[in-house]
């Protein structure tokens, strides 16, 4: 019976199971083993399959890490599209996609470096950098309704998002490498908005 598990398992994974699979593998690996220990072949022992199946869905590791890079800005993505849902004026809806944005980073710290990274790759596919785009455009929509709402000046709403954003991620990159011992980080990314919104009032 034993010698049966290995072809049960790639009939399973022949009808679509096994992209996701070592998606899922690959998530785990690189929260506990970091980046460099990501491997088809590691995981394809991970997930119980021959080492040569993982290359019916990706052609090589960069392939891989891609299709990770890219479920990671659409989670992420989700994540903010519900915390800017949450209602309320400018001030509430930003400071939920703030608190979105630090959580996902501090959950997945080497997800979120590996989405930066990939995006910026030459062999970045045309899907994975509208997904970045998309993380941008989410932001600029709510500082869009900011101005209109009076709540934030007018003037070049790309150069405040990139304030904004510029913000965020650097409070983010300080929470997830242990650079704020001792602090609350929700309460320390609260006065970081509280001196952001400051400046971003209207003069």
């Amino acid at each position: 019976m034993t010698g049966k598990l290995p072809a049960m398992a790639g009939e399973r994974y022949h009808h679509g199971d096994l992209r996701a699979a070592l998606l899922d593998a690959a998530s785990a690996a690189l929260r506990g083993r970091g980046v460099d220990a990501l491997s088809l072949r590691e995981l394809a022992r991970d997930v119980g399959v021959s080492h040569a199946a993982p290359r019916r869905h990706f052609r090589d590791r960069q392939a891989l890490l891609n299709a990770l890079a890219l479920r990671g800005f659409q989670r992420l993505s989700a994540e903010l599209d519900a915390a800017a849902d949450t209602g309320g004026r400018f001030r509430a809806r930003l400071t939920e996609m703030a608190r979105a944005y630090v959580d996902f980073a501090v959950r997945d710290p080497e997800l979120l470096e590996l989405m930066f990274v990939r995006k910026h790759a030459p062999d970045a596919s045309e899907e994975l950098l509208a997904a970045g785009r998309r993380l941008g455009e989410q932001m600029l929509a709510v500082i869009v309704d900011g101005q209109r709402s009076g709540d934030v000046h007018g003037g070049d709403v790309e150069g405040i998002g990139l304030a904004v954003f510029a913000a965020l991620h650097g409070f983010a990159g300080l929470a997830t490498s242990g650079m704020l011992p001792g602090l609350n980080t929700r309460e320390a990314l609260d006065r970081i908005l509280d001196e952001l919104l400051h400046g971003a009032s209207p003069r």
